[in-house]
């Protein structure tokens, strides 16, 4: 069974920062592109940003220029860089991992949550 295990979430003022790791030991991680989607209450869930196995990023309009993501393949673990978040931006942040659109997984999910 693969596990992906985040950590790094948490409750957060307004401008604040945060930083989401996840760890994939389980699988052939430079192959993989890795990624993080989010879930709001009531909402569906999105890609926020995505990292191919050959450097590529992709990032959501409303995270682009606030949020980074980067890859470890030395430690098998992706991480991203949350800066001047918002209250949108609270939801459950879920790892994820795919490669050739037939080997997909995914974390447990941390909470993020902005509020003053």
């Amino acid at each position: 069974q693969v596990l992906l295990v985040e950590s790094g979430g948490g409750l957060v003022q307004p401008g604040g920062s945060l930083r989401l790791s996840c760890a994939a030991p389980g699988i052939i991680f430079s192959t993989y592109t890795m990624g993080w989607y989010r879930q709001a209450p009531e909402k569906q869930r999105e890609l926020v940003a995505d990292l191919t196995s050959i450097g590529s990023t992709n990032y959501a309009d409303s995270v682009s220029g606030r949020f980074t993501i980067s890859r470890d393949n030395a430690k098998n673990t992706v991480t991203l860089q949350m800066n001047s978040l918002k209250p949108d931006d609270t939801a459950v942040y879920y790892c994820h991992a795919i490669r050739n659109r037939a080997y997909e997984y995914w974390g447990q999910g941390t909470q993020v949550t902005v509020s003053s």
